[in-house]
């Protein structure tokens, strides 16, 4: 028996489908989905341009860089997207013009200078107001023992935004990009000590905490008592369920608490996408860099209550995830490496179905 090419797996022909695509397309028309993603750049400095030392690209390598960029932005064709690792904004403007989806978008970054990597953040919506966000708030500054640690600031700036969905709905969004785990070495400190590179690892774990800290603390005023949804998109250099993480998140409640206590945490709560996807499908091959053999999960989005089902006064969900990280090779098992106009991120995507 002849197996028709226009039937799908599922049973529907190729007509049904393409109403569906349509159907889909005149919801987003109408806004009633959009999506969210975050793009780890991997140092988008203008070519000629020396960082982190001698490092530089030729034009070559460039417009590489560029066209690579501009084509995985069309694939992603999200709605907002927060950046991390631009050095020059015109670099990322000039990204834009290449691509075919995002040539009139409204452009933040967090003051660039070209001397180190920054934020920034592209939408499809207008954004109303935003915010770049360097120092901490004084009720996140630590201490143990009663003797301060002294961090105040963050490594690189959050910028915080907030977004017009609709006429009656406003979204605030916060793009991050937390400390790494690459040791924070001492002035004159020998790279080569392994004492000294665990003292390191310690000062970027002891920094990246303090930034979790503090990016909780920023996020309280906008959770607490608040009805309109908030995003955090970005490399948050943890996995979701590292401390860190879990900082900046906030946990959930203990079982047992009573139903008044639980909703007071629930309402200051983050969700992360990749968690409520997972609890929808069997699928789970989350991970977004590859690093000494270890796949790991450094980039995420997380959202507040409003767009998370379970809460009985949502006003929409996450309707479907993705990663696109096809293009990250683990160099432990292949002579291949990531090209240099490449990213050594995985993408991160998610639909909001209002």
């Amino acid at each position: 028996m002849k197996t028709c090419p226009h039937v799908n797996g599922d049973g529907g022909t190729g007509f049904e489908i393409l109403i569906q695509l349509k159907k889909r397309s005149a919801e987003i028309m109408r806004g009633k989905i959009f999506k969210v993603g975050s793009f780890n750049l991997y140092n988008l400095v203008l070519p000629e341009v020396k960082y982190y030392g001698r490092k530089k690209y030729t034009k070559k390598v460039y417009e590489k860089k560029k066209t690579w960029i501009a084509q995985k932005l069309d694939l992603m064709d999200a709605d907002i997207i927060g950046f991390q690792e631009i050095f020059h904004e015109k670099a990322l403007k000039e990204v834009l013009k290449e691509s075919d989806h995002y040539k009139k978008v409204s452009v933040k970054v967090a003051k660039p200078t070209g001397k180190g990597p920054v934020v920034g953040l592209v939408s499809r919506f207008p954004i109303v107001e935003h915010e770049v966000i360097e120092d901490f708030p004084a009720s996140a500054l630590l201490d143990v023992d009663g003797k301060e640690i002294p961090l105040t600031r963050f490594s690189r700036p959050v910028l915080s935004a907030r977004l017009k969905i609709k006429d009656n709905l406003k979204l605030d969004v916060f793009v991050v990009h937390l400390k790494s785990k690459r040791p924070m070495y001492a002035d004159g400190a020998d790279h080569n000590d392994l004492i000294e590179k665990a003292k390191g690892q310690a000062r970027s774990l002891i920094l990246r905490a303090a930034e979790s800290t503090a990016m909780r603390s920023l996020l309280m005023d906008y959770l607490q008592g608040r009805n309109y949804p908030v995003i955090v998109l970005g490399d948050v250099n943890d996995a979701g369920l590292a401390v860190t993480s879990q900082i900046v998140s906030g946990e959930p409640p203990w079982r047992r608490l009573s139903y008044r206590s639980k909703k007071k945490i629930w309402d200051v709560l983050l969700y992360h996408v990749k968690d409520i996807q997972a609890r929808q499908s069997y699928s789970d091959v989350y991970y977004t860099h590859i690093y000494n053999g270890h796949y790991e999960s450094l980039d995420h989005i997380m959202v507040s209550q409003e767009f998370v089902d379970k809460n009985p006064n949502h006003i929409g969900r996450v309707g479907y995830f993705s990663v696109f990280n096809d293009h990250l090779i683990d160099e432990t098992l292949s002579k291949g490496e990531v090209e240099k106009w490449q990213s050594d991120h995985g993408l991160v995507v998610a639909s909001i179905e209002l």
